[in-house]
């Protein structure tokens, strides 16, 4: 993954993530990237300060540990696990907390658009994948589900997909 600040034709900045940056390149010119300010998809790429980190960082000691009354160790309650995401995630997991308003209006807007313009295939995706690459059947867009393991396999032969986060559909 690739993080890109970027600027639209009425200079609003943000910032997004892509797989590498022929994806940003391929979505910019497909007029799928867009300013979640105006809704401009005129975007490019904005300067950027590389982040440098600074060298022999002082780590701090971790905290005392809390003990009760009784001398025992005080435990804090693990970490919820998310819930995985409803089909079409490919078995993703959301982070913790809500997402910000802008974003999952972004993501709502790109599910509603594969949605009209993919053929759903369901847990079916890897086979069709390997189809549409062998060139046993037409070449068009699906979104479906995948394992894990499927979609390492798709990966290492060279069978390009992409994972989409998921979330409910804007309208309900």
């Amino acid at each position: 993954m690739i993080h890109y600040q970027l600027r639209c034709g009425a200079a609003h900045e943000f910032d997004g993530w892509f797989q590498d940056s022929a994806g940003f390149e391929k979505l910019a010119a497909a007029g799928l990237v867009e300013c979640p300010h105006c809704g401009g998809s005129q975007v490019t790429r904005a300067l950027m300060a590389p982040a440098v980190r600074k060298s022999r960082r002082k780590v701090a000691a971790p905290p005392p540990e809390e003990k009760a009354e009784d001398n025992k160790p005080i435990e804090a309650p693990a970490a919820p696990v998310p819930a995985p995401q409803e089909p079409g995630g490919m078995g993703q997991r959301v982070a913790a907390g809500p997402i910000p308003a802008q974003l999952l209006a972004m993501l709502q807007r790109m599910r509603a658009e594969v949605e009209k313009s993919c053929d759903y295939v369901g847990d079916g995706f890897a086979e069709e994948a390997r189809k549409i690459h062998n060139g046993e059947v037409e070449a068009r867009g699906i979104y479906g589900e995948a394992t894990e393991a499927e979609a390492e396999a798709l990966a290492e032969d060279g069978i390009d997909i992409a994972r989409l986060p998921w979330v409910p559909r804007a309208d309900g």
